[in-house]
Order: C-alpha cells, then structure tokens, then sequence
C-alpha cells in the first residue's frame, strides 16, 4: 500500500465510514483476498477437538511419513499436536475418526506451507541479523544478509513477543498496536510472526497444542490490508488449531475495520476465537485467566507487570550483539523455557490424561 492510499484509508476510518474502507479494500486486494478465501475453505474443522483413539502403530506411521519429506522440519510437530489433528471425526462421516491418509494429507500441507515460507530458516536469519554484517558468514549470501536485517527491523519494535502462560499452560503471545509501522515490510512483518510463533510452539509444555493472543490494541497505526490478509492465510494455512483465542482491547474504528475484513474470510470456528473487549472486560478476563492473575497483567493494561522493562521500544533498546538485532529474541525464549516450567510445576499434575 502507498502513502496516499494509507492516508486516504486514514481518512476514510477518521470519517467513521468502516463499511466504505472495507469495500475499498477489499477491491484493493482481491487476489490476495481470493487466496485466503480458498484457504479458509480447505480448513473445514478448525476448532474441532477429536477424541477418537489413535494407536501408536499409527502414530509411527505418520511420523515417519513426514521424516521422510520433510527430514530438516519434522520435528516441528509435538507427538500432542499429530495427536490432536488425527483424532479429529471425519468430516464426510462424524460418527468415525478421519482415516490416517486424511490426516497425512492434513499435516502435509501444512509443512508444504512452511517449506514455501521458509519457516525452517527463520531462525538462521535472526542469527545472521546478530552478528557483523563484515563477518565472513554474513558476506557469503547478500540476498539472506538483507532479508535478515528486514526481519530484525521488524523484530526491534518490539511489537509481538511471548511472556508468561495462563492457567492451562498455553503460552501468551502478546500484541502491542501502537508499536507497528505506519508502512511496514509487509513481507518482513509475516517473516517475523512465523518466527515469533514458532518460538512459542517450539516452547509449550508437553500436551500443550495451542496458545492465546492478547492484543494491546490502543493507538494502531492505520491498518494496511494486504499485510492483515497475508497475516490470516499464515495462521490459516501454517497454524491450524493452534490459536485458542485472542483477546483484543480496547476496540476502536482500526480495530473494527480489520474485524470487518477479516471475517468473511475466516472458517466460521476460527472467527469464534476472536473476542473484542473494553479494557475493564478485558482485565477481568486476564485475572482470570493469567498464571499468576491480577500480578501478571501489564501496565499497558492498567497492571503492574513490567513488559517495558524486557521489551522496551526500539529507541530504548541496545544491539543484542554485533549486527543490527535489538530485540531480545533469545531472552524471550530462555524466559519462556522458565515460565513452562514453573507452570508444569504448579499446574502439570492437573493436566487431563
């Protein structure tokens, strides 16, 4: 998206007219638009919880299935998340589970989706971003170096990050709008949340599938559609059943908009999980739902846990090593490792067999 055309969005939502800023969108971005609709339509059972018994023997079967094709990423998929999707009932048949083949197909496209992404060399990136780019290693591929140093830029507003669990053990993902860009790397900024996912994915308790998103969603910056569309078909194509819900506070005419445009193209379970709140609801729902309730809320949401102080805006930050990483991505896994495992030992015993 331009300048003028982010201007005259700004001007359009300024206006109070959501329903003409959607429609002009939307126009805007029809193919992309198209691609997610077709997503949305492949995954038909987002939200579905399978409790047909899956043996062991079939367990080895698909595992070995996906070390065969995609031997440098198949360990990305925790025993529990195979588990989830091959105990799900059959869509053309509910009363019997899905056959193993469906389920092959299922995770297969989901890890050709990575491939296509390139999810597997994400990290690789934000090693590169953390070193000279004089190194002998970060001269060898220019191409990389810079793709690098995209994803660092989008990594150093500290925008999205993980910190801390709820009660069940799902990893919190949080949100804060008014750090984005007004003109992001569209492509930088969804290379930089698959990264971020797969950080926490990589870091759930053992039994743990999916995690929750809350969104400080105070002072956005005007919304840029081909970025948010690009963003669902990710958690569409990439991240089936992995989001539990996403809380999203305070909600305003930004906040609506994209609410607006992104539910037409989202499977109908999936729109389910998004949950627009005050900031009154929202804190009530997060002492509720926080590891440690009322003393894990932030300040950003009238708490008094410190996010700041570990994920400070970009000005207030320091390069975490030679190269231009800011964003402490490497603290906030050694942090998340910690959380899960106070969490396993405060609440694992409780955890359903």
């Amino acid at each position: 998206m331009s300048k003028d055309e982010n201007a005259h969005l700004k001007e359009t939502l300024d206006s109070g007219d959501i329903a003409g800023a959607v429609t002009e969108a939307s126009k805007e971005n029809a193919d992309i638009i198209k691609e997610a609709k077709s997503a949305a339509e492949e995954d038909d059972d987002e939200g579905i919880v399978g409790d047909f018994e899956v043996t062991k023997e079939e367990m080895s079967i698909i595992r070995a299935e996906l070390a065969c094709e995609f031997p440098e990423d198949y360990t990305y998929m925790s025993d529990a998340y195979i588990k989830s999707v091959a105990s799900k009932p059959y869509s053309k048949d509910p009363s019997v589970r899905r056959p193993i083949e469906y389920t092959q197909e299922k995770l297969q496209h989901v890890m050709e989706w990575r491939e296509e992404a390139g999810a597997p060399e994400m990290e690789s990136l934000v090693h590169l971003a953390n070193i000279s780019e004089y190194s002998d290693e970060a001269k060898a591929d220019y191409d990389k170096l810079t793709k690098a140093k995209a994803l660092a830029t989008s990594l150093n507003n500290a925008s999205i990050y993980w910190h801390g669990f709820t009660k069940e053990g799902k990893p919190i993902l949080w949100i804060r709008c008014g750090r984005k860009p007004w003109y992001p790397n569209v492509e930088a900024e969804v290379n930089a949340l698959i990264l971020i996912a797969d950080a926490g994915i990589k870091c759930m308790p053992e039994g743990i599938t999916d995690f929750v998103v809350i969104s400080d969603s105070n002072s956005p910056p005007p919304p840029v559609p081909s970025f948010l569309i690009n963003v669902l078909k990710a958690l569409v194509r990439g991240y089936p059943d992995r989001l539990n819900m996403l809380i999203s506070a305070p909600v305003g005419s930004v906040i609506q908009f994209v609410m607006n445009l992104l539910m037409p193209l989202m499977p109908g379970r999936l729109a389910g999980k998004f949950i627009l709140k005050g900031l009154d609801e929202a804190t009530d729902m997060m002492k509720e739902m926080l590891m440690h309730g009322e003393e894990d809320i932030p300040t950003f949401f009238g708490g008094t846990a410190d996010h700041d102080a570990l994920y400070p805006e970009e000005y207030y930050s320091k390069a975490q090593g030679e190269g231009s990483l800011k964003f402490d991505y490497f603290g906030m896994i050694d942090r998340l490792k910690e959380s899960a495992k106070e969490w396993e030992e405060k609440f694992g015993g409780d955890k359903e067999e």
